[in-house]
């Protein structure tokens, strides 16, 4: 299959169709135009029955390749919309791998982002796969040590609420503290009950027996990943996704592929990108097993729609994958009753397993608890017993104390979810203010709508940002959570192409910098005028403003 170059077919009209649709706020700014929300991958995916249903845009047949395939064609590099091109991970702690999608279609390791073209004295495998950051040669960073921005090692934590720990959950922890039992691999059964009784609540049926329970979302998705991806198995994840959802899978030496999402919103793949590299992974002699995904995203922010996500579900499914869906963030809905949010478990219960972290809306962060609901299948019921074998080669089990706050939180009693809904009204609020400041400056985003955070695309201001040193992703971190004084992570970190200029920010160090401070913003009717709130929005504002105003400077005059 000959390799194909995105900017070549681009020029010479080979690059994809774009389907007419006009693009979102994170779109804005006018030099690329509409991104088609999804590829035309050719009519054979829908004469087999393998694809998704059409959405009401003409299709056309995509170009042949040398072999009968379809070329891959060019997906706008936005913060919707990327290209296609399968990422594998470092193999057998090589230095510099080569990777799996050479020859594939495009290549986007050998851009003008590219250390070797840039000069830059790195690990390949780091910048390859966006992590690692190059050695500052410039004043404008501070020194880090390499190890912390492997590709394994660092990884930024879930997006804190920032507030105090919830007085009840204090009590409950104190009481448990005294017990000298360990909880059983997988939760105890009053844990696994109410785990039930919180997916019930949610439309979700399930029993104890298909319920696991570990210390945190990432030892269950290590689990899963290591029982369904077996020896040549591959990883397919949305880009961008969570920064933890792809060291987990390297960890076990499995390859990772990043597919694109579409212009709606982050978590969830593209329906035809998906199709078309699982059909690239095979014709290379890949076996893809495994699809993560997210209704409620990060680090997008964003909600899937339910078409898109029915779309993306029915693909997977009919391609032999089976689903992982991360609803850490479902409870975080900023406008619950505006926003329609689907679990694909509703949609194929017998192909999705549920993870849910518990911090995402009812533990605090350093309380690590999550659970998993496996399909109700004798499938489910393997996997199920394969994810607790893995959990007891690991010894990872929850604490006593953490698994009691687990079992009252997931019970949901009034003051949890009098709290959570405090908490969600609270963030819904900043992060809006936030995604305006953002946005005035001049930089590209969509509108939160679920979590504590926003995800920013700077391109717009790429000139000021190089002026300030700033030319990469790695770069653009550094410099923000210098200028911010908070975790400002990279889009690299989220598997975006490190020459992207994208950002994620957390609402949580905008609610002030004491406990008195944030429980004040809690339980004001009126937040934002609060004056270390204003202060924290005003700090936000004017490193935003600084940089539109130096990026006007740079326009020449008209």
């Amino acid at each position: 299959m000959r390799r194909t170059d995105p900017e070549r077919d681009h020029r010479d009209g080979h690059g994809p169709a774009h389907r007419g649709e006009t693009q979102g706020a994170a779109h804005r700014g006018g030099e690329e135009g509409p991104v088609p929300r999804s590829e035309d991958h050719g009519p054979d995916h829908h004469r087999d029955g393998h694809g998704p249903a059409p959405r009401g845009e003409a299709q056309g047949a995509a170009p042949r390749g040398e072999h009968g395939g379809s070329v891959p064609r060019e997906v706008s590099p936005g913060p919707a919309h990327r290209e296609v091109s399968p990422d594998p991970a470092p193999r057998g702690g090589e230095e510099d791998p080569v990777p799996r999608s050479e020859g594939r279609g495009p290549d986007h390791h050998r851009d003008s982002h590219d250390p070797a073209h840039r000069g830059e004295d790195q690990n390949p495998a780091d910048r390859r796969h966006g992590h690692g950051p190059a050695p500052r040669r410039n004043g404008h960073n501070p020194a880090r040590p390499r190890e912390d921005h492997g590709p394994v090692r660092y990884g930024p934590p879930l997006p804190g609420d920032g507030l105090p720990v919830l007085p009840e959950l204090s009590a409950v922890v104190a009481a448990a503290a005294g017990r000298a039992d360990a909880q059983p691999v997988g939760g105890a059964p009053a844990l696994l009950e109410a785990a039930c009784g919180y997916w019930t609540r949610r439309g979700l049926s399930c029993v104890p027996d298909r319920i696991a329970a570990g210390p945190g979302a990432p030892a269950l998705l290590l689990a899963i990943t290591a029982a369904l991806a077996g020896e040549g198995a591959d990883i397919l994840v949305p880009r961008p996704c969570a920064a933890w959802w792809a060291p987990y899978a390297r960890l076990l030496g499995r390859p990772v592929f990043h597919v694109p999402t579409p212009a709606e919103g982050g978590g969830v793949p593209d329906p035809y990108a998906l199709l078309e590299t699982v059909r690239r992974v095979r014709a290379e002699g890949g076996d893809p097993r495994l699809l993560v995904l997210s209704v409620a995203d990060d680090p997008t922010a964003t909600v899937a729609p339910p078409e898109l996500l029915h779309e993306t579900v029915e693909a997977a499914t009919a391609e032999g994958l089976h689903l992982v869906s991360d609803e850490t963030w479902r409870d975080t809905l900023h406008a619950p009753h505006e926003t329609v949010l689907l679990s694909p478990a509703e949609m194929w219960p017998d192909d999705v397993t549920v993870v849910t972290d518990l911090a995402g809306a009812l533990l605090p962060a350093g309380w690590p608890a999550a659970v998993a609901r496996f399909p109700a299948t004798g499938a489910g019921r393997r996997l199920h017993a394969r994810v607790l074998d893995v959990l007891t080669a690991l010894g990872a089990r929850l604490a006593v104390p953490v698994a009691a706050a687990a079992c009252y939180a997931l019970d949901e009693p009034p003051p949890v979810t009098e709290r959570r809904e405090a908490t969600v009204r609270l963030h819904a609020r900043v992060a809006a203010a936030a995604y305006a400041a953002v946005v005035a400056a001049g930089a590209l985003a969509r509108p939160p709508q679920a979590g504590r955070h926003l995800y920013a695309d700077l391109a717009p201001l790429r000139e000021p940002l190089a002026a300030r040193g700033a030319g990469d992703a790695q770069e653009l971190e550094d410099l923000l959570t210098a200028r911010l004084g908070m975790p400002a992570p990279g889009g690299h970190r989220f598997g975006d192409d490190l020459g992207a200029l994208r950002v994620r920010l957390a609402t949580g160090p905008l609610l002030g910098g004491t406990d008195e401070e944030r429980t004040e913003s809690l339980v004001s009717p009126a937040p934002l005028e609060l004056p270390h709130v204003q202060r924290a929005l005003v700090s936000l504002r004017s490193a935003f403003d600084d940089l539109r105003d130096d990026a006007q400077r740079w326009e020449p005059p008209r």
